[in-house]
């Protein structure tokens, strides 16, 4: 998968390069969590590319337009929760086989464009041919952009409807009769409230994070319950609270390493395994921690019992398979202690229950 990162500034006034962008059919979206709505649209993009022989091109944005004018209000943690980081989107997109992805800088300029000078840096520096949008999509600073004003500027556009979980109420998933729309939205409601059971059904796959272990405060290894802190990569995390969890070691290529904790753990620490394969289970605490009293520091923080061993510097995707109990404040560190203790134990317990 080829990636372009689109930074206005550095385009201006230049025609495409055909080593840049091959003749493609594009869609664009922020395709946060890319969730089932979000593959019924890559679906309908390689089938389009299939049929009118070019190839599938993805626009997204970072920052997310919300975040960005979040930001300009002073205020980032207004703006919707990441589902996914900019990385874990672009390792999902290539797995639904996406010939290239564009990551557009989202900033004053590219907010500023007209609908004509969006359609012109599509056609002329992008070389797209034809377009697969949502039924809604708008662009432009006067968001007079839609499907019939790019029809009329001459790019063909294949609209998709909305997509709801009429097949998650009928495989019995869905326990009541609402027809409602798959949307990032809903996710995140659904990761809030702990309901992993059906915010995997809707994402297609069980949720996950993936980041680098970095440096912390060290506060766990004080209560005997030394912790992995990995950086989430976003503003604020879409879920709070106390989880199990299994975890993988990741290469550079975002590949699972075989047995990376088994090399990594000291003589008889070895941990316990986790639910699927090379995985080491872990209790995981993902939030501003209460305790510690340090608001607006979001973590997650996971514990590898009877594991030891150094993984400073891994890239570690943490699964979260099981919520056990939202973030609590606790009167101390030795409360603290104490309930850290009673999660391990109640989340081994629920880890051999569910082999």
């Amino acid at each position: 998968m080829k990636t372009i990162f689109l930074d206005l500034a550095t385009i201006h006034g230049t025609k495409s390069d055909p080593a840049l962008a091959s003749a493609s059919v594009l869609t664009i979206g922020n395709f946060d969590g890319v969730h089932l709505g979000h593959q019924a649209m890559l679906k309908q993009l390689q089938d389009t590319a299939k049929q009118q022989q070019l190839s599938s091109m993805v626009m997204i944005f970072e920052p997310q337009p919300r975040e960005y004018f979040a930001q300009l209000k002073g205020d980032p943690e207004s703006a919707p929760a990441r589902l996914t980081s900019q990385d874990e989107k672009l390792t999902l997109l290539k797995d639904f086989g996406i010939d290239t992805v564009v990551v557009a800088k989202f900033d004053e300029a590219f907010r500023s464009l007209s609908a004509t000078e969006f359609a012109d840096m599509l056609t002329q520096y992008l070389n797209v041919q034809a377009l697969v949008l949502g039924d809604d999509f708008r662009f432009g600073h006067d968001r007079t952009g839609d499907s019939a004003f790019l029809r009329s500027y001459g790019l063909p556009v294949t609209n998709l409807h909305t997509i709801t979980d009429t097949q998650a109420i009928a495989s019995g998933v869905a326990d009541d009769l609402s027809d409602n729309r798959i949307s990032s939205t809903r996710i995140r409601e659904l990761l809030l409230a702990g309901d992993l059971r059906m915010a995997n059904h809707l994402l297609n796959r069980d949720y996950s994070i993936t980041g680098e272990v970095v440096g912390g405060d060290k506060i766990g290894r004080t209560l005997d319950f030394p912790t992995a802190n990995i950086e989430l990569n976003r503003v604020r995390p879409a879920l709070h609270g106390v989880y199990g969890v299994d975890v993988v070691v990741l290469d550079e290529q975002g590949a699972v390493i075989k047995n990376a904790f088994a090399h990594l753990a000291q003589p008889e620490q070895l941990g316990i395994s986790g639910l699927r394969p090379h995985s080491l289970f872990g209790t995981a605490n993902i939030g501003i921690r209460p305790t510690v009293d340090k608001p607006h520091e979001w973590r997650l923080e996971v514990f590898f019992p009877k594991f030891s061993g150094d993984l400073y510097g891994k890239t570690l995707q943490v699964r979260f398979l099981h919520h056990l109990h939202d973030e609590r404040k606790y009167d101390g560190l030795e409360a603290l202690k104490a309930g850290i203790q009673q999660d391990v134990a109640d989340l081994i317990k629920w880890r051999n229950q569910a082999q």
